[in-house]
């Protein structure tokens, strides 16, 4: 193998590296709207069940104000692009648990993708090696 291809699998293993690192921040990411899906479903069953219920609400900065929630029969959701529906409880339990099987479904290409990627990586590397051990023998 020249040296001008040995740059090139370098190079490749640099982009791939990148791409997994990606790959690994996507899922990461995924994984916490995941769990803040399943909280807000968790909030909304346990807001349903009480008539009255105490809330802190926060104002920014990490400072919070305490709040009653009189009503507790309709959600404000945000769908995307600033737009925000008025929806009851079943209706935004429904809404949060289909955008739950929409990021499952990304968690499982994106877990798909980063699998393929570190198999090419192990390639690449594998490769790297055979160069060395080949440009030491001929040595």
């Amino acid at each position: 193998m020249s040296e001008e291809k040995a740059q090139q699998l370098i190079q490749q293993m640099q982009m791939l590296e990148t791409y997994f690192g990606d790959l690994s921040q996507r899922e990461g990411t995924l994984y916490g709207v995941l769990r803040e899906a399943a909280a807000a479903i968790e909030s909304i069953r346990s807001l349903s069940q009480k008539s009255d219920s105490e809330a802190l609400v926060p104002i920014g900065m990490g400072t919070f104000v305490k709040a009653k929630i009189s009503s507790n029969d309709k959600f404000v959701l945000n769908i995307g692009a600033g737009i925000s529906l008025e929806k009851d409880s079943t209706s935004a339990i429904n809404y949060l648990e289909a955008r739950i099987k929409e990021i499952e479904m990304a968690i499982k290409d994106t877990s798909a993708k980063k699998h393929d990627a570190a198999g090419k990586l192990e390639q690449g590397k594998n490769q790297i090696n055979q160069l060395m051990q080949a440009e030491s023998q001929s040595r």
